[in-house]
């Protein structure tokens, strides 16, 4: 028998993660970890172990291409995310430069317009189709995931792979020389 789940965002989800998303941040102990930390929709911590150095090197490539190419936007790194799965951070958002105001929450009840979700070791093509689906539940207009080479697949909806991006048409998907 399999169970399938529809998660869908409601304002008591949100309200949720709101609070929640408080208490993390505002946890001496849990600031100390080095680990990552995202929450369930119950509100239970998940950590991941900090990315390997490829991983960070790859996000301060995108958010600086990003920031280059869409000066009139907002780039964040680890930009966490009210979702009807929990909080979950992307790896690199990026919000349309009318947005300012929303970088100010502790937590964006709305996700950004490209979210960036680059894979490590530990996570499965899998995991990261279904946070993409997540983020366009939360809003967002494009996701786009990296492989461990480097290559950028870029959707405009859950499932729904395009050639390039429409944000960022000059956005490089394939890896430099």
């Amino acid at each position: 028998m399999s169970v399938v789940l529809e998660l869908r965002q409601s304002a008591e989800q949100t309200s949720l993660n709101l609070k929640r998303w408080e208490e993390v941040q505002a946890d001496p102990y849990l600031a100390k970890l080095p680990h990552r930390i995202e929450t369930d929709r119950y509100g239970n911590i998940v950590m991941t172990p900090p990315a390997a150095m490829p991983h960070g090197t790859t996000q301060a490539e995108i958010a600086h291409l990003l920031k280059t190419l869409l000066p009139e936007g907002i780039v964040a790194t680890e930009c966490p995310i009210s979702t009807a799965d929990g909080v979950k951070a992307t790896d690199v958002g990026w919000l349309a430069g009318n947005r300012h105001a929303e970088t100010a929450r502790i937590c964006l009840t709305v996700a950004p317009d490209i979210c960036v979700e680059i894979m490590s070791p530990s996570n499965t093509k899998k995991e990261l189709l279904e946070k993409a689906a997540l983020y366009f539940e939360a809003g967002a207009k494009e996701v786009w995931i990296i492989d461990t080479l480097g290559s950028i697949e870029v959707f405009n909806a859950p499932s729904n792979r395009i050639a390039t991006s429409r944000i960022c048409p000059d956005f490089p998907l394939r890896p430099q020389p």
